[in-house]
């Protein structure tokens, strides 16, 4: 079955968001940038198929004498890696004026997250919608309890005891065989 049009395609300047969230500098901190990364893509993954957003992730080619390559890790996230001494900021601003000419734009928004101010004036001359690394973190912690919320069982255990937590009908049939009966 062909996947439907997403409602956005998020562009993310990942070492921007690991160096403005709280989390991520602690785990880039101690457990070092790979791991930051990564803890990134998790984090957006359930974010983004909540919101039925296009998410791609954009890093520099810092350290990597590769050529620009893209890894699709789900149906809603990719990572992008750009060209050897390409920035995720060109990137992003060249993905935004192409995006400008694409007759998706009638249909999708483009929204970039970064909290690079003069990245930030560039995307919305482009035309494109921009978002804090504060405000994406907000809205990934909003959409985390929101799903929790939804998930959570909606009846709390009335009383202390463990059978005071199981539905009705296998209370009853847990009393008859309390009581002997060997057929409930």
């Amino acid at each position: 079955m062909p996947r439907a049009t997403p409602e956005a395609i998020l562009l993310v300047d990942g070492y921007n968001m690991v160096g403005a969230w709280h989390e991520l500098k602690r785990v880039r901190d101690k457990r070092g940038l790979e791991e930051a990364r990564h803890q990134l893509v998790e984090t957006l993954m359930g974010y983004s198929s909540y919101q039925g957003f296009d998410t791609q992730i954009v890093f520099d080619a810092q350290y990597r004498d590769l050529p620009n390559h893209r890894e699709v890790i789900t149906d809603h996230v990719s990572v992008c890696y750009t060209d050897f001494g390409q920035t995720a900021d060109s990137f992003i601003e060249r993905t935004c004026a192409i995006f400008r000419q694409d007759v998706r734009k009638f249909k999708q928004r483009l929204i970039v997250a970064t909290s690079d101010q003069a990245q930030k004036l560039t995307v919305i001359g482009f035309g494109a919608e921009w978002m804090s690394a504060e405000r994406l973190a907000n809205d990934v912690e909003f959409v985390a309890r929101r799903v929790h919320r939804q998930i959570k069982p909606s009846k709390k255990p009335t009383g202390r005891f463990l059978m005071h937590s199981i539905d009705p009908a296998a209370q009853q049939r847990l009393a008859k065989l309390r009581f002997g009966d060997r057929n409930p």
